[in-house]
C-alpha cells in the first residue's frame, strides 16, 4: 500500500509491525495513565494551584493518543530502515528510553506528587526526545518530523510543570 503523492509516497511494506508500533506505543500511554489522576478529589485537582494556561482535562487524551500515534508511525519508518543497522539500533533504543521516561513522570508527578521530581524528570525526557528526534531525522526524514508534535507538546508540558512547582 502506498499513500501520498508519488513524491512523497508513504509504503506499507509491513502492516502487521505498522499496527503492532502504534499499540506498543499506545500502550505506554495507558501505563502511564494508571499513574494519573486528575478528577475532582484528586490532589491535582484539589490541593495544587495551576497556571492560568492549564489546557482543559479532554485535551490531554486527544493530543496524547495523537502524539503516540505519530511515535508509533516514526518507529515503524525508522525500523523499516534495517534493524541491522547501527543507527537504528540506537535510535531505537533512545526511542524506549524516552518512552520509559513518558511513563516514569505520571508516576513521579502525580503517584509520588511531586511536582519538583516532575520537573527535573521532564528536562531529561525533553532531551531524550530531542535525541530520538535528531536520530530519526537522521535515518528517515519523515520520522524525524513525526516527532515534532511530540517535542513541542512536551516543551509546553516542561513550561507547566515547572509552574506547577513554583506556584506549589
Amino acid at each position: 500500500m502506498t499513500y501520498g503523492t508519488k513524491d512523497g509516497a508513504f509504503s506499507i511494506r509491513n502492516p502487521v509491525l505498522l499496527i503492532a508500533c502504534v499499540i506498543l506505543t499506545n500502550l505506554a500511554g495507558v501505563a502511564g495513565s494508571f499513574f494519573t489522576d486528575t478528577g475532582t478529589g484528586s490532589w491535582y485537582a484539589d490541593e495544587l494551584i495551576k497556571p492560568w494556561f492549564v489546557p482543559p482535562d479532554e485535551v490531554f487524551p486527544i493530543a496524547w493518543t495523537t502524539i503516540f500515534i505519530l511515535m508509533g508511525i516514526a518507529l515503524y519508518l525508522v525500523l523499516g530502515e534495517g534493524t541491522g543497522r547501527t543507527d537504528v539500533q540506537i535510535a531505537v533504543f533512545l526511542f524506549f528510553c524516552q518512552l520509559g521516561l513518558n511513563i516514569l513522570w505520571s508516576y513521579l508527578f502525580f503517584t509520588l506528587k511531586s511536582p519538583l521530581f516532575g520537573f527535573i524528570e521532564i528536562i531529561i525526557l525533553w532531551i531524550f526526545i530531542l535525541a530520538v528526534t535528531v536520530s530519526f531525522y537522521r535515518i528517515n526524514k519523515r520520522a524525524g518530523y513525526l516527532f515534532l508534535p511530540y517535542l513541542a507538546w512536551v516543551s509546553f508540558a516542561t513550561v507547566l510543570t515547572g509552574t506547577i512547582y513554583l506556584l506549589n
